[in-house]
């Protein structure tokens, strides 16, 4: 069975738009966590614009489901600007002192609205490896997020990493507009196909939502989706409880 693991990112991004606690991250987690979700993902970044440092503590001293903090590990310690917002520790020092169930390491900058590509391990192995390796020494899953391309999906198998993340913005596009659909999904399969054969575990996010999750969850060996902006957005048209079962139905459950 794929596991669903809710986003809770655009929850705090509302919250963060006013001076307030309301919505809850927290509280948000526990509907999702009743509605049937089989885990929970954040993604905090340096600028906290959405998910706070404080969330992934809060979090952290309440979920019973598994938790999977993502984020680029090299984002060091960063000063906040905002009165009553503690300040960002840095990614590593986030995740050594919470040690969730699951780290994805993405390699996004300050300038990006959202995660836009995958890790180029031909270029960044030197540097990804020894992160791999602390965060697997502290007994975290370690996840990368990747592009559907098995010669680099190869080499996060050599670096160290127990899954991928497939990133999947691709393969909505073509979905939505119906282009060279066929050919895209081909290499979705060619990926999970290659990280069947590198021994490791195949996760994919970004851009699914209930139209093209169906489809996408025929990869292949595929474990777990963590989907937060269009589940975040039907679940203002049918309710978060709602949105998380239909979320789950779409994968066959």
């Amino acid at each position: 069975m794929i596991a669903l693991s809710v986003n809770l990112n655009k929850i705090a991004l509302i919250r963060n738009s006013r001076d307030t606690t309301n919505p809850s991250v927290t509280e948000h987690a526990r509907m999702c966590i009743a509605a049937g979700a089989d885990g929970i993902t954040v993604h905090p970044r340096p600028d906290q614009r959405h998910i706070r440092a404080a969330d992934c503590f809060d979090l952290a001293a309440m979920l019973q489901v598994e938790f999977n903090i993502e984020g680029n590990p090299m984002a060091g310690p960063r000063r906040s600007e905002r009165a009553g917002v503690g300040d960002y520790p840095g990614f590593m020092s986030l995740v050594r002192e919470i040690r969730p169930a699951q780290c994805t390491l993405v390699p996004d900058g300050d300038g990006q609205l959202t995660s836009d590509h995958g890790f180029d391990l031909k270029r960044d192995a030197d540097t990804v490896a020894p992160l791999v390796a602390e965060l697997r020494a502290l007994g975290i899953r370690t996840s990368l997020f990747m592009d559907p391309e098995p010669e680099q999906i190869r080499l996060a198998a050599q670096v160290g990493a127990d899954r991928i993340e497939l990133y999947t913005e691709s393969y909505a596009r073509a979905f939505a507009s119906g282009e060279n659909l066929e050919a895209v999904l081909g290499q979705f399969i060619a990926a999970a196909e290659t990280a069947a054969e590198e021994g490791l575990g195949l996760n994919a996010g970004h851009d699914l939502d209930l139209h093209n999750l169906p489809r996408f969850a025929t990869i292949p060996g595929l474990l777990e989706v963590s989907i937060g902006h269009a589940l975040t957005v039907d679940a203002i048209r049918m309710g978060l409880a709602n949105a998380v079962i239909a979320y789950q139905q779409a994968l066959g459950k």
